[in-house]
C-alpha cells in the first residue's frame, strides 16, 4: 500500500511540475508590448521585467534602441521608485527617420532603482513613448537587468528558429499604420490592442492544452498503478 502510495505520489507530481515548468518557461523573460505603436507611427513600448533571483532585487533595467533607424523622439516613463536616464549620441551625418532629420539620437534608456528595485518573486513594467517606428514588423529591443548582487542578465539573443533561445531579446510586434498617421491612436490602436489581446489569448491556449496533457500523463499513471495493485490482490 505504502509503495501503491508512493507511484501515486510521484504521477501527480510528475504532472503538476509539467504544468508548472510550462507557465514559467513562458513568463520568465524580459518582454515588450504596444497597443498604439505603428509601422511608421508613434506610440508607447512597454516592458514587463521580472526578478528570477530567489535573493536579490532587480536595480537596473537599460532598453537599447535601434541605430539604424533611430527614433526622432524618444522619451522615458516616470517610474515610482526609478530614476530614467537617457544616453546620446550624436551622429557625424544627419538621418533621415521618417518625416525627419536627426543629428543626435537617444541609443538607451536605463532606469536605476531609488527605493529597493524588484524584490523576488515580484515584476515591474517601463516604458517608452516616440518615434517614428521602423517601416518593419516587428522591432528587437535588447535590453539588460542588474540585480542587488551584481549579477548582469543580458536579454539580447535573436531567435532564428522554432527553439526560444535561453535569454531572448524582447521583440515589439509593430501593427500597420493608417495613412496619414504620425502619432498612433485611433483605428490602428484598436487593431494593434486586438491582437495583443489575440496573442495573450493564444498564450493561454497554449498553456492550457499543456496543462491538460500533463494530467493526462498523470491519469494514466494513476490507472496503470490502480491495475498492478488489483492485479498484486
Amino acid at each position: 500500500m505504502t509503495r501503491t502510495l508512493g507511484r501515486l505520489g510521484a504521477a501527480l507530481a510528475l504532472g503538476l511540475s509539467a504544468v508548472t515548468l510550462s507557465a514559467t518557461a513562458a513568463s520568465a523573460h524580459v518582454s515588450v508590448s504596444t497597443t498604439d505603436a505603428t509601422r511608421g507611427g508613434f506610440g508607447l513600448a512597454t516592458f514587463r521585467v521580472p526578478n528570477e533571483s530567489d535573493t536579490a532585487s532587480t536595480t537596473k533595467v537599460t532598453v537599447q534602441l535601434p541605430q539604424d533607424t533611430p527614433f526622432a523622439f524618444v522619451s522615458a516613463e516616470a517610474v515610482p521608485g526609478w530614476k530614467a536616464t537617457r544616453t546620446t549620441e550624436k551622429l557625424d551625418e544627419p538621418v533621415k527617420t521618417g518625416d525627419y532629420e536627426v543629428t543626435d539620437v537617444v541609443t538607451s534608456i536605463t532606469w536605476t532603482a531609488t527605493d529597493g528595485g524588484i524584490a523576488p518573486g515580484e515584476f515591474g513594467t517601463f516604458g517608452l513613448s516616440g518615434g517614428p517606428f521602423p517601416d518593419a514588423d516587428e522591432l528587437m529591443l535588447p535590453a539588460t537587468q542588474t540585480y542587488s548582487d551584481g549579477e548582469v542578465v543580458a536579454w539580447d539573443q535573436e531567435q532564428t528558429g522554432d527553439d526560444e533561445p535561453e535569454k531572448p531579446a524582447p521583440v515589439l510586434a509593430l501593427a500597420a499604420g493608417g495613412e496619414g498617421d504620425h502619432h498612433g491612436g485611433g483605428d490602428d490602436a484598436e487593431a494593434s490592442e486586438t491582437e495583443t489581446e489575440a496573442a495573450s489569448t493564444e498564450s493561454s491556449s497554449t498553456g492550457t492544452v499543456l496543462g491538460g496533457i500533463a494530467l493526462v500523463v498523470s491519469a494514466a499513471a494513476l490507472a496503470l498503478t490502480i491495475r498492478q495493485t488489483r492485479r498484486r490482490a
